[in-house]
């Protein structure tokens, strides 16, 4: 059994919703691993991903890929923008519910 990795998160940060459940935005999934997309475009292969964005106004994160894609991809044209952000979105199945098994738990300080 490997040792529990840990992750950093904003505090104000929602708790991970049920396996299923509609994304809340707590950031779990992209602090623990960078998702297909991300290794595909941005070639990041471990630990949190670099799109991952901390949004204080909402209290929750949101991945930059899809909210400032030129950002992270200074290739693509501002006219494709909309397109990506379609295709982005149905490629992570975005709005399908939560599909990542980590468990989040707090650190306790002794």
């Amino acid at each position: 059994m490997s040792a529990p990795q840990r992750i950093w998160l904003a505090r104000a940060a929602p708790a991970k919703p049920a396996s299923g459940a509609v994304c809340n935005g707590c950031g779990v999934c992209c602090a623990a691993a960078p998702c297909p997309l991300s290794r595909l475009l941005l070639r990041h292969r471990d630990g949190a991903c670099p799109a991952l964005q901390w949004q204080a106004t909402a209290a929750r994160y949101h991945c930059g890929l899809l909210t400032a894609p030129t950002h992270y991809l200074r290739w693509l044209p501002a006219v494709a923008v909309p397109l990506f952000a379609r295709l982005a979105r149905r490629y992570l199945a975005i709005g399908a519910g939560c599909d990542s098994d980590t468990s989040a738990e707090p650190e306790t300080t002794s």
